[in-house]
C-alpha cells in the first residue's frame, strides 16, 4: 500500500485569468536565447499539452461516479480547473505558432488520434488512467530542472519562462489526484502501473522528438541541418548536469511497489514562487522573484 506524506501535500489552487502577455509582438520567434532547437523543444511541449490535459481529465472522469470521498472529489474539481487553465494558456501560446505558419491543428489532431482513438479505443480505462499517472509524474518532476541554481531558462524570454514556471508549480499541487483515483477506485495493480510507466517513458520522448523535428522542418531547416541540431541539442538535454539530469533520481522511485507522489517532498521553487505570486498575483513577477530567491544563475 502506498503511503503518502500528507505533510508534504500542497493545496490545489486554480489560478485563473492570468496574463502572460503571450501576444506581445516583441517575443522573438526563437525566444530561448535565439536557439532554434531549445525554443522548438519547449514549443513541442506546448503543443502536446492541450490534447494531453484533456486526456488526463477524461481518464480521471471515467471514475468520478464511483468516488464518494468528498476530499478527493474536491481535489478532482481543482485538478480539472487547473488542467483546463493549462490548456487555455498553452492554446494562447500555440496561436503564436499558428501565426508563424506552423500546422498546429494538424499536429494536435495527430496526437488526439493517438490518445483518444488508439489508446482509449484499444486499452482498458484502468490502463489509460495508469498512462495518465505516469505522464503526471513526468510533469510534476519537471520542476526540478527548471528551478535549480543552474537556471537553465535564464536565456529564455521572461514571459514564456513565466508560463512554464506557473505550469510546473501547479503540476506539483495536483500530482497525487489521478494517482489516488488509480489506486483507490480503479484498483490498478503494480504490474499495470509499472508497465504503463515503461511504455510512457518511450512514447513521451518519441512524440516530443516528432513534434520538435516537424517544427524545425517547418522553419525551413534541411534534413541534414536538423540532424546536426538534434545531435548538439540532445547533448544539452542528456549530458551529465544537463536539462533532465535533476529529474533522474525523482523518476525511478515510481517503480517502487509502495510509491506515492506525495512521498516526494523536495519541490524546488514552490514556496518561493507562491510567496512571490501572493504579493501582486502577477505570474511573470512571481517567476522572476522565485528565480532570484533560488539563487538563479549562481556559480
Amino acid at each position: 500500500m502506498a503511503t503518502p506524506d500528507q505533510s508534504a501535500q500542497h493545496p490545489i489552487v486554480p489560478r485563473e485569468r492570468l496574463n502572460f502577455h503571450l501576444d506581445d509582438p516583441d517575443i522573438p520567434k526563437y525566444w530561448f536565447g535565439g536557439d532554434p532547437f531549445k525554443t522548438r523543444l519547449f514549443d513541442a511541449m506546448s503543443l502536446i499539452f492541450p490534447p494531453g490535459e484533456r486526456f488526463f481529465m477524461t481518464s480521471v472522469r471515467d471514475y468520478r461516479d464511483r468516488i464518494t470521498d468528498p476530499k478527493l472529489l474536491d481535489e478532482i474539481k481543482g485538478f480539472n480547473r487547473q488542467e483546463a487553465q493549462h490548456s487555455m494558456v498553452h492554446n494562447q501560446y500555440n496561436d503564436r505558432l499558428r501565426a508563424q505558419g506552423i500546422d498546429v491543428d494538424g499536429m494536435m489532431k495527430w496526437l488526439e488520434d493517438l490518445l483518444f482513438v488508439k489508446y482509449r479505443g484499444s486499452r482498458s480505462r484502468e490502463y489509460t488512467l495508469a498512462i495518465t499517472c505516469a505522464l503526471e509524474h513526468f510533469t510534476s518532476i519537471g520542476a526540478h530542472p527548471l528551478f535549480d541554481k543552474r537556471d537553465v531558462l535564464r536565456d529564455a524570454d521572461h514571459r514564456v519562462r513565466a508560463m512554464y514556471s506557473w505550469h510546473a508549480i501547479e503540476e506539483v499541487e495536483h500530482k497525487g489526484v489521478a494517482y489516488d483515483v488509480m489506486l483507490d477506485y480503479a484498483k490498478v495493480g503494480n504490474f499495470t502501473r509499472i508497465l504503463a510507466m515503461l511504455e510512457t517513458s518511450i512514447i513521451f520522448p518519441v512524440v516530443i522528438h516528432r513534434f520538435l523535428d516537424q517544427l524545425l522542418k517547418a522553419d525551413g531547416f534541411s534534413w541534414w541541418e536538423r540532424r546536426k541540431m538534434h545531435l548538439k541539442g540532445f547533448w544539452w538535454v542528456l549530458k551529465p548536469g544537463g536539462l533532465i539530469a535533476p529529474m533522474i533520481k525523482h523518476y525511478f522511485p515510481y517503480y517502487r511497489l509502495n510509491f506515492h507522489p506525495w512521498q516526494e517532498t523536495e519541490q524546488p521553487g514552490y514556496e518561493q514562487w507562491l510567496a512571490a505570486f501572493n504579493l501582486h498575483r502577477d505570474p511573470i513577477e512571481a517567476s522572476e522573484l522565485m528565480r532570484a530567491a533560488m539563487g538563479a544563475g549562481a556559480r
